[in-house]
């Protein structure tokens, strides 16, 4: 039961297309049944224009998720079979027995669209431990490749990298009976002190209960933590609307729990927590679980939080509060953004929804430059036509780098055709190919920051 305490909850399962297409129109949403708020003041209910667009577009993904997946399934497997010698050979000659043979999706050789786009696995042997930019690149890599299957996440991290994988997880909501957080554990024991290292997956492209998480605004007033925290990605890291954690299947619970385990072994452990976008949302939010439910012990092991291309969480007095909590903690909070990606914008601030990023801010422009920005002023003018037209410049521009990275830095650089042709659609859609992964994992390496 959801206690009584300020919060805004949309429901568009409960709503029908017709019941959304009135919401514009309706004058006081807050008493229908697919709108779910206590004690929200009636400007923010006024709002009828945002609302309707994210229960609309969550309403889309909701009809279409199924064959959203299919297709994205079926993008894989065959992108495997063509990228991979020995798939193509397995089911080359399975067809011609009459026997078609798939990729295995739990072998360490299928990757994910993600991994497609950007095969690279390796570290940056340039960038050591103890270096600035260690962590940085390591969660930027290590975010990336929590878009894979476990026993390829195992492979990377025990095989490559030489570090000790302890854990990569599905976790299930009960309530909506579906998988909504993934993520992985490793010690990487080259530094002082040694580090765990917990990263959660992000947004998969074709998966709609992700992208209907990113979509939802709705909000709630959590005990213990000051300010509206987007309860959408709460729920998905697995705390339930009155702030008490998911017992068994919580990804909350289960990495808790697990690192309580390893810093009784170790006393000098500390951690640090990473993601890139959806999951990049769910690892700042985690210290602010921990706040909420005065895990101070854990607390005072976590060593800093690296975000890549994340939304926003929050409103500003939450920002505030957890800017208070980082200071008396001692960690540090990187949030990267890439150039033109369009999930750091979202959900859009204005006066009704009054989300707002905290922390500090790497913008990192397409040149890989490093940039001092006024975020919300950039916010603003994002959408007028001077941005629309250099943002499509900028995308011209990277297809040509992607032909120049190689040859100025190496050929760890280098773009498979996957990506190139990607990049295609930069012109039109150029939010799109900047969110990607490895526009991030490049930031870190290159830009100075």
């Amino acid at each position: 039961m959801i206690t009584r305490t300020k919060y805004l909850l949309l429901k568009p399962r409960d709503a029908s297309l017709i019941d959304i297409f009135c919401v514009p129109f309706t004058q006081d949403i807050g008493v229908k049944n697919f709108v779910e708020q206590y004690e929200v003041k009636p400007a923010i209910l006024e709002g009828r224009g945002i609302i309707f667009v994210s229960m609309f577009l969550q309403k889309i993904l909701q009809s279409n998720g199924r064959p959203l997946s299919l297709l994205g399934s079926t993008m894989e497997t065959v992108l495997n079979i063509l990228g991979n010698k020995n798939n193509f050979g397995e089911f080359l000659s399975g067809l011609l027995r009459g026997k078609m043979k798939l990729p295995d999706k739990r072998l360490s050789n299928f990757l994910s669209i993600i991994g497609l786009l950007d095969k690279r696995v390796e570290l940056d042997r340039k960038i050591k431990p103890g270096d600035s930019k260690y962590f940085a690149a390591l969660t930027a890599m290590a975010s990336k490749i929590a878009y894979e299957n476990k026993t390829f996440i195992q492979n990377v991290v025990e095989k490559i990298w030489k570090m000790e994988l302890l854990g990569a997880y599905d976790f299930f909501d009960e309530r909506h009976q579906k998988y909504t957080t993934q993520g992985f554990m490793f010690h990487d024991k080259t530094t002082n002190p040694d580090t765990i290292v917990v990263t959660f997956r992000g947004t998969e492209p074709f998966n709609a209960n992700d992208w209907i998480t990113d979509l939802d605004i709705s909000w709630y007033k959590y005990n213990g933590i000051k300010g509206r925290v987007h309860s959408g990605f709460m729920e998905a890291l697995g705390l339930k609307f009155n702030g008490s954690p998911l017992r068994h299947c919580g990804a909350y619970s289960t990495i808790t729990k697990e690192l309580k385990r390893h810093f009784a072994a170790n006393h000098r452990t500390r951690f640090i927590v990473a993601g890139h976008s959806l999951g990049g949302a769910l690892a700042i939010l985690f210290p602010a679980a921990l706040v909420q439910l005065k895990e101070d012990s854990v607390l005072k092991r976590l060593e800093g939080v690296y975000t890549f291309g994340q939304p926003k969480v929050g409103d500003r007095k939450f920002g505030r509060f957890m800017d208070e909590q980082f200071e008396r903690y001692g960690v540090k909070y990187y949030r990267f953004i890439y150039s033109n990606d369009i999930v750091p914008r979202l959900p859009y601030d204005n006066s009704v929804l009054m989300y707002k990023h905290f922390g500090t801010c790497l913008y990192i422009d397409c040149f890989y430059q490093r940039k001092d920005v006024n975020e919300e002023l950039y916010e603003k003018n994002y959408c007028d036509i001077m941005s629309i037209v250099t943002r499509r410049v900028d995308a011209l521009w990277e297809l040509a780098r992607s032909f120049i990275l190689p040859r100025i830095y190496g050929l760890e650089y280098k773009e498979g055709l996957l990506l190139k042709m990607s990049r295609l659609f930069g012109p039109v859609f150029p939010a799109l190919p900047a969110h990607n992964p490895q526009e991030y994992i490049n930031a870190t390496r290159l830009a100075n920051y």
